[in-house]
C-alpha cells in the first residue's frame, strides 16, 4: 500500500507530520547504546526493591520473551538484531546473536522450540533456535502480507492463550483514517493470526499503536497498552490501558481519544460513547509500551496480578514525561483501577534522560526484567525484606 492510497491530497499535513515524527524518532534513539557505567543508583523503587544491570549489551533492546525452560532470554532490537542471552542463577553466563539485518524487529515470541519475530511487514520464525544459538536457522517467513509502512510499523507481538499469535498494526500517521482502510481493519487494530501466518483476523479496532499486551492470569482476557495521538498540548490526550472484553470491540481511533476527546478533524458525529473506555488512563505522551501481569511470588502479596508498564516517555512535550515503570492495580472486570510509580530515575532532574523502558517481563523466579533501547540494556528487579 502506497503512501497515496493512505494520505491522500488532502491528508498532506498528516504526511508531513510523519516525517517530522520519524526524524525526531530517530534522532532519540541515536543515542549511545552501550555505558561504561550505568547510573543505576538514580534509579528509585520502593522500600525492599533492588535493581542491577543485567546486560549492558543489548543494543536498542524491546520486547523480551523466555524459552520454554526460562534460562534463555530473547530481546527483539529497533535495531535490525535479535539477541539471546543464557541466564544462570540471575546473571547472563552467555551472549548470542541470533539474527540480524532485519527490518526493526522489535517483536519477539517463543512457542514450541520456535522463537516469532517481527520485522514490519513479515513475521518470521526461527526453528529449533534454543539449541542452535552459536549457528542460528535461516529464517522461515511465516507471512510477509503485512503493511509496510514504518510509522509505528514496528510490532509487539506474543502468543494468546488460544494458541494463536497476536500482531497489531499501528496507524500510520499521527492521525488519520486511510482512505483505503475506512473500516480499519488492517491498520489501528489488533490482530491474531495462526502460528502458520494463516486465518488472520481483525478482533481489535481504533487501537492507534499498541506496543504491548498480556491476557489476564484469571479471566484470560487480553489487555493492552496504546499510545494517543500527539499535536493537542501536553496535556491531553492520555495514553490508555484497555481491557477487550470480547472480539470486535472499538476503542475509538482517530474519532475519541484517551476515551473523553474528541478529535478536532474526525470527532464529529463520532461521540466517545459510542466506544470502548479505558481501563485507566495513564498520562499524555508518557508512551506507555510493554506491559505484564505479575504472578510471580518473590515481591509482596499485593502485588500479585498487578500489571507493570514501561513507559518510555515523551518526545513533543515542553516538560518531558514518563521515562520510568509505573504498576497498575485492578480488579479482573477492570474496575477500581489505580496506578503507582514503581521505578523512576531514567529522567534526571534537568530533564536530560539516560535510559527509556520499552518492556517488562517477570522471570521464573519472581524477579522482574525491564529492557531500555536507550541505554542498550537489560536490568533485573528484586524484592527482599
Amino acid at each position: 500500500m502506497g503512501d497515496r492510497s493512505v494520505y491522500p491530497a488532502s491528508r498532506e499535513p498528516a504526511r508531513r507530520c510523519a516525517a517530522a515524527w520519524l526524524a525526531v524518532a530517530a534522532a532519540l534513539l541515536a543515542a549511545p547504546f552501550a555505558h561504561a557505567a550505568l547510573p543505576i543508583d538514580h534509579i528509585k523503587l520502593p522500600p525492599g526493591f533492588h535493581i542491577e544491570v543485567l546486560s549492558a549489551d543489548v543494543p536498542g533492546a524491546r520486547e523480551m520473551t523466555l524459552s520454554g525452560s526460562g534460562t534463555l532470554l530473547y530481546a527483539g532490537s529497533i535495531g535490525g538484531d535479535v539477541y539471546a542471552l543464557e541466564l544462570k542463577d540471575g546473571k547472563v553466563i552467555k551472549r548470542h546473536i541470533v539474527a540480524s539485518g532485519l527490518t526493526m524487529p522489535v517483536g519477539v515470541a517463543w512457542r514450541n522450540g520456535a522463537l516469532y519475530v517481527s520485522a514490519v511487514s513479515s513475521i518470521v520464525r526461527l526453528d529449533d533456535i534454543d539449541r542452535h544459538l552459536d549457528d542460528p536457522p535461516k529464517a522461515v517467513v511465516v507471512t510477509d502480507s503485512l503493511p509496510g509502512e514504518r510509522h509505528h510499523g514496528w510490532k509487539f507481538i506474543a502468543f494468546g492463550p488460544d494458541g494463536k499469535l497476536y500482531v497489531p498494526q499501528g496507524a500510520p500517521c499521527n492521525v488519520c483514517l486511510p482512505a483505503s482502510d475506512p473500516q480499519r481493519e488492517h491498520f489501528a487494530m489488533i490482530g491474531r493470526m495462526d502460528p502458520d501466518g494463516s486465518h488472520y483476523e481483525t478482533i481489535a479496532r481504533g487501537v492507534r499503536n499498541t506496543v504491548g499486551f498480556a491476557w489476564h492470569p484469571q479471566t484470560h482476557e487480553l489487555w493492552f497498552t496504546d499510545n494517543g495521538r500527539d499535536m493537542l498540548g501536553d496535556d491531553i490526550p492520555d495514553d490508555k490501558l484497555n481491557r477487550l472484553a470480547h472480539v470486535g470491540e472499538d476503542f475509538g481511533f482517530p474519532y475519541c481519544h484517551g476515551g473523553n476527546v474528541a478529535d478536532p478533524e474526525f470527532g464529529a458525529g463520532h461521540p466517545c460513547s459510542g466506544f470502548t473506555p479505558p481501563v485507566l488512563k495513564l498520562g499524555a505522551h508518557v508512551a506507555s509500551l510493554g506491559m505484564r501481569f505479575y504472578t510471580g511470588s518473590m515481591f509482596p502479596a499485593d502485588y500479585k496480578n498487578s500489571i507493570f508498564i514501561a513507559e518510555h516517555g515523551s518526545w513533543n512535550r515542553s516538560k518531558k514525561a514518563g521515562y520510568r515503570v509505573v504498576r497498575v492495580s485492578a480488579n479482573s472486570d477492570g474496575t477500581n483501577a489505580h496506578q503507582q510509580v514503581f521505578a523512576q530515575g531514567w529522567l534526571d532532574s534537568d530533564q536530560t534522560q539516560w535510559g527509556r523502558p520499552a518492556d517488562v517481563l517477570p522471570l521464573p523466579d519472581g524477579s522482574l526484567l525491564i529492557s531500555d533501547d536507550y541505554a542498550g540494556a537489560i536490568y533485573r528487579v528484586t524484592y527482599s525484606k
